[in-house]
C-alpha cells in the first residue's frame, strides 16, 4: 500500500511540473498533431479528420505506474467553424481517471480524440462527460484511408488514438472524463471564458495558438 501511494504522489508531481504553461502546451499540441499526420500509413485517417467536427490533443502526457483514477493531463480542443471552413480558437481541456491501458512509469503519450458528430460535440460543451458512459468512444483506424474502419468506429460519438514511445494506434479510454479547464482558459485568454463561448463563437485565437491553427488547416479540408 505504501508503494502504491508513493506512485500516486510521484505521478502527481510529474503531472503538475508538465501542467503550467498553457502557450507552452498549445505549441507542444501542435507539434505533436503534425508529426503524426506526417507519418504515411500510420496516421489519423485523412477522411475521418476532414469529416470531424472536433479534435482534441492532450500532449506530452505524464503517466506513472499504479495509477487508478487521478489526474492524467491537460489539453486543447478545437472545433469546425460554423461554415466548416477552418478551426475554432482552442479551449482548454482536462482528462481525468479511467483506464488508458499504456500506464508504463514515466510514459510520455499523446493523447488525440475525434468527435464525429453533433452529439459528440454537445458532450464537448458540457460541464463534464465520461468516453463510454455518456458518450460513445471507439479507438480509431490506423491509416491514410479510413478502409480499415470497423463498425464501432463508424457509429461513435468519439475516435481515440494515442502515440507512446514512437508507436501510434487506437485506444481505448473508457471511464476517462473531459472537462473544461478554466484556469488554461483564463490564461490564454485574459478573462474567465468558457468553452462553449470560445467553440461556437468568433472569438479570436491568442498569438499561441497560430501553429495549430495552421496544423489544423494544413492537414484538413472542409466537411
Amino acid at each position: 500500500m505504501t508503494v502504491r501511494l508513493l506512485a500516486l504522489f510521484s505521478a502527481a508531481a510529474m503531472l503538475a511540473c508538465a501542467e503550467t504553461d498553457a502557450g507552452k502546451r498549445l505549441q507542444a499540441a501542435a507539434q505533436a498533431f503534425k508529426e503524426v499526420m506526417d507519418v504515411p500509413d500510420k496516421t489519423i485517417p485523412q477522411d475521418l479528420l476532414n469529416k470531424a467536427h472536433c479534435i482534441v490533443i492532450i500532449p506530452g502526457l505524464k503517466t506513472g505506474a499504479f495509477i487508478v483514477g487521478g489526474k492524467y493531463g491537460k489539453g486543447f480542443v478545437a472545433c469546425r467553424k460554423n461554415d466548416g471552413v477552418g478551426w475554432t480558437a482552442p479551449a482548454s481541456v482536462r482528462v481525468e481517471g479511467g483506464s488508458f491501458g499504456f500506464q508504463i512509469g514515466g510514459t510520455s503519450t499523446d493523447l488525440f480524440m475525434l468527435v464525429m458528430n453533433d452529439s459528440g460535440m454537445n458532450r464537448l460543451l458540457s460541464t463534464k462527460f465520461t468516453l463510454g458512459g455518456d458518450a460513445s468512444a471507439a479507438a480509431g483506424p490506423v491509416g491514410r484511408e479510413a478502409q480499415a474502419q470497423t463498425d464501432a468506429a463508424m457509429t461513435a460519438e468519439i475516435l481515440t488514438w494515442s502515440r507512446a514511445k514512437g508507436l501510434f494506434a487506437g485506444i481505448s479510454l473508457q471511464g476517462a472524463t473531459l472537462r473544461p479547464d478554466e484556469d488554461w482558459n483564463k490564461e490564454l485568454y485574459g478573462r474567465d471564458v468558457t468553452n462553449r463561448e470560445i467553440l461556437t463563437g468568433s472569438i479570436a485565437p491568442p498569438a499561441a495558438a497560430a501553429a495549430l491553427e495552421a496544423n489544423l488547416n494544413k492537414y484538413s479540408s472542409r466537411k
